[in-house]
């Protein structure tokens, strides 16, 4: 019998996934469930790029240029100086999605054996594509005392070594929602560029900043011109996770051309989704506005009503779409299992995503997990009373959580 490949092996399971079946399980039994557990969005998408699609006058739909679209490459472009980053067609490359960005830049930035240091927690797939690619996670861990902070630059000054390639960050974090400052990201100029080190920034939740906050790219800071990628997405600012919609862009030409074999590999991106890409760079502030008030709202509901409940500790987000909560239990992922399969609240239950799986130093993140306040505000409620009334019967419950947390 032919055997899998050992890749496979060391690549580990979504953990944000690992639940479905428990779920559907629920779902089955008629317990309604609040998904908590993914960031999907329920804002609509755009109409302007839905009409664009409908309104697609073709013939053949045919590969497009392996970088993508001339014409969304020079949209891109325009559209990017809001943010005050100064880019180039050339140095853009429209990928299927940021999944396959982050892909594409690892592929052009590392070999096997090479290593990446990120600040824990982190997005679950960073490992995901590292491990399946030979490339060894190099976490330094960040605090819930202090919201999630970057970690002192001492840690990663620490952390390198001859193997160390890059360091990897998201701003705004996901899963933490943490907004990394503009000093920061100084301080992270000052370890790349003394050790020549990438540094990769998935900045996919930038247009998500809140208490007038302002994003702040790694693109637009000075010295990092053969330092800094970027990985972008029209998943989460437009709301259209399905189309895949992503791309890299860097100023470095060398690693450019060396991304760009990659793309030339899969052919070209999604011709739909380019259409759809271009036609929402023209969405008015107005559907911005409206998408921003909506989740400040329910940043804040979320973030109250957390930290009213006994023992829970809830950071506020300053940025993303995303709480990451201290809960008083022994174990999360024994706890959301727990939510589908033996619980449930007037019929209703919470889908949380367990906070392990965004650590890759083994034994973190046990009591904490990650909230997607991607719910409308009545349902965000209901998830929350749900998860006060299953806090006070767990069976592995504990009596304290003992944290202090910068707001």
């Amino acid at each position: 019998m032919p055997t899998v490949s050992n890749r496979s092996g060391q690549t580990p399971s979504s953990p944000i996934r690992r639940l479905v079946p428990y779920a559907e399980a629920a779902k089955e039994r008629g317990v309604k469930i609040y998904h908590l557990n993914i960031g999907q969005p329920d804002i609509r998408t755009p109409k302007i790029g839905i009409d664009a699609l409908k309104n697609a006058d073709m013939e053949v739909v045919a590969y497009t240029h392996s970088a993508g679209m001339q014409s969304y490459r020079d949209k891109l472009v325009e559209s990017y100086k809001q943010y005050n980053i100064d880019v180039d067609a050339d140095e853009i490359i429209v990928t299927n999605g940021g999944s396959e960005a982050l892909l594409f830049t690892m592929l052009a930035c590392l070999d096997s054996g090479d290593s990446i240091i990120v600040p824990e927690p982190f997005y679950a797939n960073y490992n995901g594509f590292a491990k399946s690619l030979g490339v060894n996670i190099q976490p330094i861990t960040a605090s819930i005392e202090n919201g999630f902070a970057l970690p002192p630059i001492e840690a990663f000054e620490k952390a390198v070594t001859p193997q160390t390639k890059a360091i990897l960050i998201c701003n705004p974090s996901n899963p933490t929602g943490y907004l990394y400052s503009k000093e920061e990201l100084e301080q992270l100029r000052t370890i790349v560029q003394k050790h020549d080190l990438y540094l990769i920034v998935d900045e996919v939740y930038r247009d998500f900043c809140y208490d007038g906050n302002t994003p702040i790219s790694v693109l637009s800071i000075e010295g990092l011109e053969q330092h800094a990628i970027v990985v972008d997405s029209i998943s989460k600012k437009y709301s259209a996770c399905g189309a895949r919609g992503g791309l890299l862009m860097s100023h470095n030409k060398e690693l450019m051309a060396a991304a760009m074999k990659f793309a030339q590999a899969r052919l070209s991106p999604s011709t739909f989704s380019q259409i759809l890409g271009e036609a929402m760079l023209d969405t008015p502030q107005s559907y911005f506005d409206e998408v921003m008030s909506e989740y400040d709202s329910r940043r804040k509901l979320v973030v109250n009503r957390l930290n009213k409940i006994p023992g829970v500790v809830c950071p506020t987000p300053k940025g993303a779409f995303y709480a990451f909560v201290k809960l008083p239990i022994d174990d999360t992922d024994k706890f959301c299992q727990w939510l589908l399969e033996s619980f449930n609240h007037n019929g209703e239950t919470v889908m949380l995503a367990p906070g392990s799986g965004f650590y890759a130093t083994g034994g973190l993140g046990t009591q904490e997990a990650r909230l997607a306040y991607v719910l409308k505000e009545e349902d965000l409620a209901k998830a929350i009373d749900c998860l006060e009334a299953a806090l006070a019967v767990y069976p592995g419950r504990v009596q304290t959580v003992s944290a202090e947390v910068a707001s």
